[in-house]
């Protein structure tokens, strides 16, 4: 391992919806696009590191976007680049974002800085974390234009999007159990 070698993380949250996203639409001029939508929008928060070295997207679905669910990304990452299976020193990327700043995430990243560093990002500044180009690429080219019906076909097609994506770079994704 070379001197100064981390394992570097980026990470941020996005969400999908059963309404659809419209991206690249193209209609006759004067021409109303209309697309049907059924009902109330159904949400699913999307929470999510990309490692910077293989690419992979490792991505929490849940119902919300709040600090217990950003806890439970936290913990797939220990199980996957942690002590006790690497020596690699993780630094995750995040912006300053309520979720990342809260008490019970706070004391959940102290509980980590054995072996992962968050590195904060200054306000509304996006383009520096790499993640949110893969949100826009699952959103424009995975999810976009589509009636998802239901809230188990907007999580199959968010999590089909993940693997797609994930498949495209090459990443081999092995499953983990998940902790007791």
């Amino acid at each position: 391992m070379a001197a100064g070698a981390i394992r570097l993380l980026f990470g941020d949250e996005s969400e999908v919806s059963t309404h659809p996203y419209l991206a690249h639409t193209w209609a006759p001029k004067g021409f109303d696009l209309k697309v049907q939508a059924p009902g109330q929008a159904k949400r699913r928060a999307l929470l999510g590191v990309r490692d910077a070295r293989t690419g992979e997207l490792i991505v929490e679905i849940a119902r919300t976007k709040r600090s217990a669910d950003f806890i439970r990304l936290l913990e797939q990452l220990e199980r996957r680049y942690g002590p006790a299976v690497s020596s690699l020193p993780v630094v995750l990327v995040l912006d300053n974002g309520p979720i990342h700043k809260s008490k019970a995430t706070t004391k959940a990243l102290e509980e980590r800085s054995s072996w992962l560093t968050p590195f904060w990002l200054p306000a509304y500044a996006p383009e520096l974390n790499d993640i949110e180009r893969d949100w826009r690429t699952l959103k424009r080219l995975h999810i976009a234009n589509r009636v998802l019906r239901t809230e188990a076909a907007l999580e199959a097609a968010a999590h089909h999007a993940i693997d797609a994506m994930n498949q495209a770079r090459g990443v081999h994704v092995i499953d983990l159990p998940m902790a007791a």
